[in-house]
């Protein structure tokens, strides 16, 4: 999607060890217009799949999910990074590594909230790794749900984790898709 692609080249920055730093836009700030732009182009790719729910993970997920959502007419479930008071009980869990914080968390979603016979769109921030889509995948198959996809709005292809997943046979609909990022030579994405 170009004008994600425009966007992550004006204002997005690399930092050490191949981040990329989105987060005036994307992340912890969010320009709703242009998410909304996502939302649209996800429920274009997605609209003939029956999705019932939208999956997304604890923070950064939240807010392009609930826009996605929108587009969809269906509700947002978001996979919990951590167990609290208000949480006991019924909830899948799955193991999640995370390449940007460097450490391993499990992630709880309530068995009320994804259930058999739901249509799972799931939607994230990143695809680095893979770690996140694949809890997120579990955790649906486990509730006897079906993934009928993911949509992600940037996907760092050099690492590996959407090959993976493909692999595997999961459609991945990345927006902006990163062949290679450094401080040198900038940021090139995949034609």
């Amino acid at each position: 999607m170009k004008l994600l692609e425009e966007r992550i080249l004006k204002d997005g920055k690399i930092l050490p060890g191949d981040v990329l730093k989105v987060d005036s836009f994307l992340n912890h700030q969010i320009d709703v217009s242009l998410i909304n732009e996502c939302g649209k182009e996800w429920y274009r790719l997605f609209e003939n799949e029956g999705v019932t729910k939208i999956l997304t993970i604890e923070a950064s997920g939240i807010g392009i999910a609930c826009i996605t959502a929108l587009n969809f007419g269906v509700p947002v479930v978001y996979a919990k990074k951590s167990k609290s008071h208000n949480i006991a009980g019924d909830c899948y869990s799955s193991k999640v590594v995370s390449y940007t914080h460097g450490h391993t968390y499990d992630v709880l979603v309530y068995k009320k909230y994804i259930e058999k016979g739901d249509r799972v769109l799931i939607i994230d921030d990143f695809l680095a790794n893979g770690s996140a889509l694949k809890a997120l995948i579990a955790i649906t198959e486990r509730a006897g749900a079906t993934v009928v996809g993911a949509g992600i709005a940037v996907e760092k292809v050099f690492q590996e984790g959407g090959n993976d997943i493909r692999a595997r046979g999961y459609r991945i609909e990345s927006l902006a898709k990163i062949s290679s990022i450094s401080a040198e030579n900038g940021i090139k994405f995949c034609d």
